[in-house]
């Protein structure tokens, strides 16, 4: 039985107290390494769902984050998600590592994000049977 597996990592840095975005990477792991992440027609449905699930996680960390008082200088994620061969989700693995301009993450702001990081509508909508882990570390760069 042969799984589809895919993996993106993004890269992103910050411009205000808002978290907004000023400069994303996005990148995709193929068997020849990893390499952008280019959207177009061509790209595989599967590949664009991955790619809504990562961005709809990322989208929720960061405004739940400001809520909380956490200002962003840059971030590093990582999405690997994995299907059966009838492409049904089995596993679906989010970790980012955010390192703070300014404010203290706590446990409990940690705990708090990743809780509103499953209400995102991506996120809502995945199979309720499959295995999803979420991880977020806090830094001061």
């Amino acid at each position: 039985m042969s799984k589809h597996t895919f993996n993106l990592r993004l890269a992103a840095s910050y411009e205000s107290s808002e978290n907004k975005i000023a400069a994303v990477d996005v990148q995709v792991l193929s068997e020849n390494g990893w390499e952008p992440l280019e959207l177009n027609t061509l790209t595989p449905g599967f590949l664009v769902y991955v790619y809504s699930m990562f961005t709809c996680q990322h989208l929720y960390l960061r405004t739940n984050s400001t809520e909380r008082g956490l200002v962003f200088a840059a971030s590093q994620g990582e999405i690997l998600v994995e299907a059966g061969e009838d492409w049904l989700l089995e596993k679906v693995g989010v970790k980012f590592d955010v390192d703070l301009a300014a404010g203290e993450a706590g446990e409990d702001d940690a705990d708090y994000i990743i809780a509103r990081m499953k209400q995102c509508p991506v996120s809502k909508n995945l199979p309720q049977n499959i295995e999803i882990h979420t991880t977020v570390d806090f830094h001061h760069g």
